[in-house]
């Protein structure tokens, strides 16, 4: 039987990711530290015997006993809240984490897939972003913490591939949205729900015309997947490629949820990007995919998970003021 490491498991995608290599007959290895994932993510694995768990920090040196043929280094901060507050951290996990990760495929014979993203392009001034653009990024601003920490990752697993004969893989992942994801980590799609479903106003950083594409985790998980079992080994956009502004997704989300909510424009962060869209032109040719999930379908299976945590948060809350 097969077995595949997975760093940051406990995070959003990866706990996700998890789940589809179990579908698929592996064994998993997840590895958290719990720095912004989540127990509560992999709850629904106590007991499956082909599940373990190493809690371990993935930029100290990390020694498997157990064969390996998989390596798949997902862990990282995420979202702007989270790699803003751990700049350090964020930087740490996307350098020594990555040596780590690399030189334990290196040392099992496994393949190795990384994952990266779309920060890797910046604020771009090729839209949309295929693979061959090199980025517009800005090394010393506050994003850059995680956009450099990503393509360092990047640079050092094409090192290890072409210096060592590492078998490698890259995603660059884009917008990704679904179950699981946390309803303050910052990031717009889980914003604007919660926002919604308590009838907050909605936040749009600036004008509300920048634009995102948004990949339905079922979809981006796929997506991953194939790569990892295809022979590709430069980086690989899999998200996407149907773009919406932000004051669009405002309005679905109002509109999905039912929300008297209104909208209003804050201040944009600095270096916080104009577009973001992907070309898949390489991975429907070389992966066979693309998403099929929408939007607003890919809302409909979102929101409900939202709406009973908020619930569960707004009972908590009156159960402590009322005692």
């Amino acid at each position: 039987m097969p077995r595949v490491l997975i760093t940051g498991a406990a995070g959003f995608l990866a706990s996700h990711l998890v789940d589809r290599f179990l579908a698929e007959g592996y064994e998993v290895v997840g590895v958290d530290n719990f720095i912004t994932g989540s127990r509560g993510n992999l709850e629904h694995l106590d007991g499956n015997e082909r599940f373990s768990f190493i809690e371990h920090d993935i930029s100290q040196p990390l020694f498997v006993h157990t064969a390996l043929d998989g390596v798949l280094h997902f862990a990282s901060p995420a979202s702007p809240v989270d790699y803003l507050e751990l700049p350090i951290q964020t930087l740490k996990v996307g350098s020594l984490g990555t040596h780590n990760t690399l030189g334990l495929a290196l040392a099992k014979k496994a393949r190795y897939l990384l994952a990266s993203t779309s920060e890797v392009y910046g604020d771009p001034l090729v839209h949309p972003q295929n693979e061959t653009y090199w980025g517009n990024v800005n090394p010393v601003g506050p994003r850059g913490v995680y956009d450099e920490a990503k393509r360092f990752a990047e640079a050092m697993t094409m090192a290890y591939h072409r210096a060592h004969g590492v078998d490698t893989r890259i995603v660059r992942i884009f917008n990704t949205y679904g179950p699981r994801m946390r309803p303050a980590d910052g990031r717009v799609v889980s914003n604007f729900i919660v926002q919604a479903l308590r009838g907050e106003p909605l936040s749009i950083y600036g004008d509300g015309s920048q634009s995102r594409s948004f990949c339905y985790v079922e979809d981006e998980v796929d997506g991953i997947f194939r790569l990892f079992n295809s022979d590709r080994t430069d980086p690989t956009n899999v998200g996407n490629p149907i773009e919406f502004t932000i004051h669009e997704l405002a309005h679905i989300v109002i509109e999905q949820t039912g929300s008297s909510s209104k909208i209003v424009t804050l201040p944009l962060p600095e270096d916080d990007p104009k577009v973001r869209r992907p070309d898949i032109t390489v991975a429907r040719e070389v992966l066979g995919w693309e998403p099929k999930i929408d939007l607003r379908e890919g809302l409909s299976r979102t929101i409900p998970y939202f709406r009973k945590l908020v619930e569960e948060e707004d009972a908590q809350a009156r159960t402590l003021s009322d005692g």
